[in-house]
């Protein structure tokens, strides 16, 4: 009898990562580990093993199935902001240009230009497609006749985690489905 999960290779078996109050530390990205820094946990008392895969690995005196979900011992309190980053600016405005909602092409556009004064902050800075940030120039988006749809903020680490559920990973493995939230088929 075919079984896919004995014959998976072990660098496909990623450990979902949980906080202590069993959340995942990040939805987007999702936490997960590599198989071997899971079991150095496991090992080093870190983490307790929530599911196992069915694969196992060997060594010449142990045989040890792989942590598919893994629990933190000690609670880490995420940061209040997140950092000011392309990826995390692009997840505030969920992947869409504030200026047509387009989800191609994408850029950053100072809302008030550099050249005006405005500087590079959350409050500043929004997602734009090539084709509007082009268009607009530097200038601003009431000089440019481009009304800005979702105006700038600084999010939270709450509010970039709330928006990343909307945007579940490729590959969710069915042991994870009782700790993420995602409207998905998942992996057997």
């Amino acid at each position: 009898m075919y079984q896919p999960e004995l014959i998976r290779h072990p660098d496909s078996c990623p450990a979902l990562v949980l906080n202590a109050d069993y959340t995942p530390l990040s939805y987007y990205p999702l936490s997960l580990w590599p198989w071997q820094t899971a079991v150095k946990a496991m090992f080093l008392e870190r983490v307790d093993v929530v599911a196992h895969y069915e694969r196992e690995v060997h060594s010449p005196t142990h045989t040890l199935k792989l942590p598919s979900v893994i629990a933190l011992r000690q609670f880490v309190r995420p940061n209040e902001y997140p950092a000011f980053t392309r990826f995390n600016l692009f997840l505030r405005d969920r992947f869409r240009c504030v200026y047509c909602g387009s989800g191609r092409e994408l850029t950053f556009d100072h809302v008030i230009p550099r050249a005006q004064g405005g500087r590079t902050t959350w409050e500043n800075v929004a997602t734009a497609c090539a084709p509007c940030n082009l268009r607009k120039g530097g200038r601003t988006p009431r000089q440019a006749g481009m009304p800005i749809h979702r105006e700038p903020i600084r999010p939270t680490s709450w509010q970039l985690q709330e928006h990343g559920k909307s945007f579940p990973p490729n590959h969710l493995h069915s042991s994870w489905r009782d700790y993420l939230y995602w409207d998905v088929e998942l992996e057997p």
